[in-house]
């Protein structure tokens, strides 16, 4: 049995290399791969599979595919990225020593584990957080990092707040308003098999209007009648599971619909759909400035697994134009106003896009939400607008930040 690991000396004294960090991060990710390339060849049985290296070794098939992986690959910064952490691999080099590997790899070895060690130590902390640097250099590295992190942050938060939903939905439809000058929207917003894992674990759904100086906000049932409570808000022939009701609370040009009652999600999954209109809300053209945005955002306030987040936008509404995404951290200084350069400082830079969805609603579809389609022909129905005069795009992600802001701008068009 091996003893409670412990850093090996090594045989000749190396010293990191001089330089920027991604100088010496590929220059130790080089002779680790290396010298880990030596030592598995070494081994009776090369070239070997993970699963008959850990049964010869004695040791766990995740480490020998670990280790190589890294020693196969020829980019020192991905070898970085796919080695284990330095005692799991003085392990596999101790179990290689008495499986026939010569001493003088074995030290050759364990210098560049040490260094790889003494890397970790200087210049990032601990592994974890030398992971997240390298995958900045490394996309698909960073698309899983940010992925592992998101997912962890999505369980922590759906135990903290006490309500979890598969799939976030926001949806907005922009149409030119009756006046000519101004922008017609309907926002759909829900929560797909919403779970409340704890009594009185507040569950709403906020929308709201920011960066505007006009008249008061007009918003609506998708029916065209005030809203006085959750009676035309919730589209009834979408939920799943008990009714629910919904208390408006009204703060200036912001909505706040919250679920009432205490006992709303515990039993079973629910799926909880709500519609408003708000007529005339934005102006179609900004004279004087011509590198203001419109644009719209999505509030992840409920832990969910997914956001699907679509737009879908006017031909004569922002013609020629597609939409950028910002994403922003609210947590400091709340909603960000994407027009104030100033709140640039908590935008998140994560690995997310826009995809489009080209005319009307045939690329709509999506396997989170086997009603969708059908859920956008109705809105289009009911506000009497027709969906083949209108483009779409979707931002999809996978474990939304909880307090983040997800925004799709465009370039607003000055007057002629």
């Amino acid at each position: 049995m091996d003893r409670p690991s412990q850093p090996m000396q090594p045989s000749t004294s190396i010293p990191l290399p001089e330089g920027d960090l991604e100088h010496r991060i590929s220059a130790v990710g080089r002779e680790l791969g290396e010298t880990l390339a030596e030592v598995l060849e070494s081994v009776p049985g090369a070239p070997h599979r993970p699963q008959h290296l850990a049964t010869t070794l004695g040791l766990d098939k995740v480490l020998t595919s670990r280790v190589i992986r890294a020693a196969k690959h020829q980019d020192p910064i991905a070898i970085m990225q796919l080695a284990p952490g330095p005692d799991p691999m003085r392990r596999l080099l101790r179990a290689a020593k008495k499986h026939g590997a010569p001493e003088s790899l074995i030290d050759s070895a364990t210098d560049a584990i040490n260094n790889f060690e003494k890397l970790i130590r200087e210049e990032a902390g601990d592994r974890g957080t030398l992971g997240a640097i390298i995958a900045s250099w490394l996309p698909d590295a960073r698309a899983e990092f940010e992925s592992r992190q998101k997912q962890a942050a999505f369980k922590t938060m759906s135990l903290l707040k006490g309500v979890v939903a598969d799939v976030n939905i926001a949806t907005v439809l922009l149409h030119p308003a009756e006046d000519g000058e101004n922008i017609d929207i309907l926002w759909i917003m829900g929560l797909g098999n919403l779970t409340r894992l704890r009594p009185r674990a507040p569950i709403k759904f906020v929308s709201r209007r920011v960066d505007v100086e006009s008249q008061p906000r007009r918003s609506t049932t998708i029916a065209g009648d005030p809203i006085e409570g959750s009676q035309g808000v919730l589209l009834d022939q979408f939920c799943r599971g008990p009714l629910a009701t919904l208390d408006l609370h009204r703060a200036g040009d912001v909505n706040h619909y919250m679920v009432a009652g205490e006992d709303y999600g515990l039993k079973s999954k629910s799926d909880l759909i709500i519609a408003e209109a708000s007529y005339a809300e934005l102006p179609r053209r900004i004279a004087g400035e011509p590198h203001r945005k419109g644009y719209f955002f999505a509030e992840i306030g409920t832990p969910a697994r997914s956001l699907i987040f679509d737009a879908f936008v006017h031909r004569d509404i922002y013609p020629g134009r597609d939409p950028s995404l910002a994403m922003y951290d609210t947590s400091f200084e709340g909603i960000a106003n994407v027009n104030d350069r100033s709140r640039d400082v908590d935008r998140l830079d994560l690995l997310e896009s826009i995809q489009p969805l080209g005319q009307g609603l045939s690329m709509a579809r999506t396997p989170e939400l086997p009603r969708h389609v059908e859920l956008l022909e109705s809105a289009f129905q009911s506000m009497n607008w027709d969906p083949n005069e209108f483009r779409g795009y979707r931002c999809r992600i996978e474990f939304p930040i909880y307090g983040s802001q997800v925004t799709m701008a465009f370039d607003v068009p000055g007057h002629d």
